[in-house]
């Protein structure tokens, strides 16, 4: 039954309940922008650039005033020419006359150079002069480059809400996506709570500032579709907050080590970078969102990081332009029918202001480079060893810098370039990883190296040479070498004899045992090697493995090599080499062939205990006594078996066993592997193994 009365809500709808304002952006959003992620339309990326950088170093250090005229200079070229002497017309490929001509006042100062024969890059007042007998070196300015990056990183958060990316040695990337989320919410407590309803795809209300203020910062023009007077939303509120932490790090730059940079804050990389270069010198430009399109449409698209070269030069001849502007017309079907699908579509996306990818806090140097070619050429191995040691030093003060010393990171190859005449040869060494790098390690490797270039003939004149190292990996730590075990001089003597004591007074005339040391072992440097029928112990004695002086194994020795030396304190030297299968060999010292019996003086580890093998007359450490006589015993049945196949089958060809295993689980404690069980008598049968 239907009433008469018209309804009338219980709870009437305030008639500005309608209008309530809402942010196009949501819960999510926000909660992604804490998480600082690339699909964050909120997100906040600087890109900071130091002005004229190696000019800004000459002159901080030379004490020049700002407002002077001054080149970095490179030979006859210059590298480097700061704002003021810029207003003059001066480039960086002009010629020194004509720079002089231009603006007569111009302070020329010629980069760093390592002398031939010189341990130390220095400045030299004629290195212009010298071409020959100098080389290049940009220390100072990474050395400024480091101080520079330490005070970005002392402003801002700690991690992992600071992410910082070095981009070269002048320029930065920082993703202040993290830190502005903590910003945002202190400022407006209003978002800061849970989504209604827990549900994240909630819009966010809308701000409640109507306008902005940008401080000096030099704002693009929005795109033709928006206007200054629409109320700005969260993205606008991000990217102003974005905006004052970049001041503070300029103005950090700026009153701690006297450098100036610029800055462009947008919402990604590539829009960042192309921003910073916007307003030089000393300024900072923001790319809001709603600029984006308005930006991008000014650049010749040849200028975005990789659509220069060979694809920027294919869109040209395909589109026949190389404006931004005229190729946002071109469709994107039209892109990929053209380009492909993957590039067309990249191109589409980049040209819009599309950027994905993340700054990246962790990128790595993949390899080093220090070269110099030779005018007039060398024509001797001395000079070529000057220059080696000179390339050696160049590249282990950027070692350095990646941590080498620290065990952090540490290249394992080094190469080496020669050019004579028109012939490129190139010889390659792995570094050994057990011992610490240091220059002299680099450069006995790397004369190596050229004396095996040398040994080739035709190595004269030499026009290049270039070393270089790659293969970085993460250093090891705590990690113990084979030298932390071992004892010299006096400690060892009374080691020794505390030990010929023990054996002398023993019971039965033989040596007591001893339990096993506390302390680590020499196990972790033994291989473990199976043994085959028809293997033999000579076979599995053929390789030795050496250890170098630093306490840690080296390469693979010679086969005819038994022994790798260690210096001892008191000029004494011990000689260990281990075998595939554990035992010690030891290479005589007169020390302890007088003072020690021929049971004692077989090693001098005061920590690992031995243990002397009947059936092989070999000495092992005591804590392998029972896998060696596993090893004994499954020795005995391979024999066996072998014996008992060449009786089935005299006339024909013996074929090869499978290799029985004596698993070291059962252990020698339930197998008795003495001489008697070698025979088997009438009606046994043998256990198959494997």
């Amino acid at each position: 039954m239907s009433s008469s009365q018209p309804f009338i809500p219980s709870s009437p709808i305030s008639p500005s309940a309608g209008h309530l304002r809402k942010s196009r952006f949501t819960y999510k959003h926000l909660s992604q922008l804490a998480l600082s992620s690339t699909a964050c339309p909120l997100r906040v990326i600087a890109h900071v650039d130091l002005d004229a950088f190696y000019a800004q170093c000459e002159g901080v250090r030379l004490g020049i005033a700002e407002d002077q005229p001054l080149a970095v200079q490179q030979w006859q070229g210059l590298i480097a020419i700061n704002y003021p002497a810029r207003k003059f017309g001066l480039g960086r490929f002009i010629d020194l006359t004509e720079a002089k001509r231009l603006c007569p006042n111009l302070i020329l100062q010629h980069v760093a150079t390592w002398k031939e024969g010189d341990a130390k890059w220095a400045y030299h007042e004629d290195a212009f002069a010298h071409i020959a007998t100098h080389k290049v070196s940009l220390d100072p300015y990474r050395l400024e480059s480091r101080r520079i990056l330490a005070c970005i990183k002392d402003v801002l958060p700690a991690p992992p809400v600071q992410k910082i990316e070095k981009a070269s040695v002048d320029e930065v990337f920082l993703d202040l996506s993290g830190q502005v989320h903590s910003i945002l919410l202190e400022r407006h407590p209003e978002i800061s709570g849970p989504a209604p309803y827990d549900d994240l795809t909630e819009c966010l209300p809308r701000p409640p500032t109507t306008a902005l203020d940008w401080n000096t910062d030099a704002l693009v023009d929005l795109d033709n579709n928006e206007t200054e007077h629409d109320d700005p939303d969260w993205d606008d509120i991000a990217m102003l907050i974005g905006s004052e932490i970049v001041r503070s790090v300029r103005g950090a730059i700026r009153e701690r080590l006297k450098y100036t940079c610029s800055a462009g804050i947008a919402r990604n990389k590539m829009i960042a970078k192309l921003g910073s270069a916007h307003k030089k010198p000393n300024q900072q430009t923001i790319v809001r969102n709603r600029a984006v399109q308005q930006f991008m449409g000014g650049f010749k698209f040849t200028k975005i990081r990789n659509l220069g070269g060979k694809l920027g030069e294919d869109v040209v001849a395909k589109f026949g332009t190389e404006e931004v502007k005229e190729l946002l017309d071109v469709s994107l079907p039209q892109l990929k029918s053209k380009l492909g699908d993957d590039t067309g579509s990249w191109v589409y996306e980049i040209i819009r202001g599309g950027d994905s990818s993340e700054v990246n806090s962790r990128t790595q140097i993949k390899s080093m480079l220090s070269a110099k070619s030779f005018r007039p050429s060398i024509n001797s191995h001395d000079q070529a060893v000057k220059w080696i040691r000179i390339f050696v030093a160049d590249i282990f003060s950027r070692l350095v810098e990646e941590g080498v010393l620290e065990n952090k990171r540490r290249p394992k190859t080094i190469n080496l370039h020669h050019r004579q005449g028109g012939q490129m040869r190139s010889r390659q060494a792995p570094i050994p990883s057990g011992r610490p790098m240091d220059e002299n390690l680099l450069f006995e490797i790397a004369k190596n190296l050229l004396g095996q270039v040398i040994g080739d003939g035709r190595a004269w004149p030499c026009a290049n040479l270039q070393l270089s190292v790659g293969g970085f990996e993460e250093g090891a730590t705590g990690n113990r070498g084979i030298g932390g075990f071992l004892v010299r001089g006096d400690e060892a003597k009374a080691v020794n004899y505390t030990r010929e004591s023990e054996e002398h007074t023993s019971d039965h005339g033989r040596p007591a045992k001893r339990p096993k040391s506390e302390q680590g072992t020499m196990q972790r440097f033994l291989s473990h090697q199976g043994i085959s029928n028809g293997e033999s112990e000579e076979d599995i004695n053929s390789t030795h493995y050496g250890w170098d002086g630093f306490g840690a194994p080296a390469f693979p020795l010679d086969v005819s090599s038994d022994t790798q030396q260690f210096e001892a304190n008191d000029n004494q030297s011990e000689s260990i080499v281990m075998d595939r299968i554990g035992s010690i060999k030891h290479s005589s010292s007169p020390i302890a062939n007088e003072s020690l019996p021929a049971a004692t003086s077989q090693i001098n580890l005061s920590t690992v205990d031995t243990y002397h093998c009947t059936e092989c007359h070999k000495t092992l450490l005591s804590g392998q006594r029972e896998e060696h006589k596993d090893w004994h015993f499954a020795k005995s049945i391979a024999a066996a078996d072998k014996a008992d196949e060449s009786h089935q089958a005299p006339t024909g060809r013996a074929t090869k066993p499978k290799t029985p295993i004596a698993a070291k689980k059962v252990g020698a404690s339930k197998i008795n592997a003495g001489p008697s069980q070698k025979k088997r008598e009438q009606g046994q049968r043998r256990l198959a193994f494997g």
